[in-house]
Parts: C-alpha cells; sequence; structure tokens
C-alpha cells in the first residue's frame, strides 16, 4: 500500500512540474509566430470549391435557353 502512495506522490510531483514548465513557456512567448503573420501575405488562399446549385431552374418551353 505505501508503493502506491509514494507513486500517487510522484506523479502529482511530475503534473506539476509539467504544468509549470507550460505556463512558463506560455508566459515567456514560445508559442507566439512573429514569423508566420509576416509571411501569411504572401501566400494564395485556396480558392473555394463551387458546388452545384441543388435547386435548377425550370427551363421555359417557349425559350429554351432560358433568357428573358
Amino acid at each position: 500500500m505505501s508503493v502506491i502512495l509514494i507513486l500517487v506522490a510522484f506523479s502529482l510531483i511530475v503534473a506539476l512540474i509539467g504544468l509549470a514548465a507550460f505556463f512558463w513557456s506560455v508566459r515567456n512567448g514560445q508559442y507566439d509566430d512573429p514569423y508566420g503573420s509576416s509571411v501569411r501575405i504572401l501566400f494564395e488562399d485556396e480558392k473555394p470549391v463551387e458546388s452545384e446549385p441543388s435547386v435548377k431552374e425550370p427551363i421555359n418551353a417557349a425559350n429554351p435557353s432560358n433568357e428573358i
């Protein structure tokens, strides 16, 4: 039973160290990306895929080209 208590205490210590390291890295700007924002404008955006309209207009029998 004492081994389980030692392992639980050890896992909590490791978790707290990892949490402290994460907060330290966020506070020091490790996750900021100043280069990506300056280069992003140079790349073209992907063109959106145009889908077929779901409802088609009926063709006028008198005017098959459907022009008005």
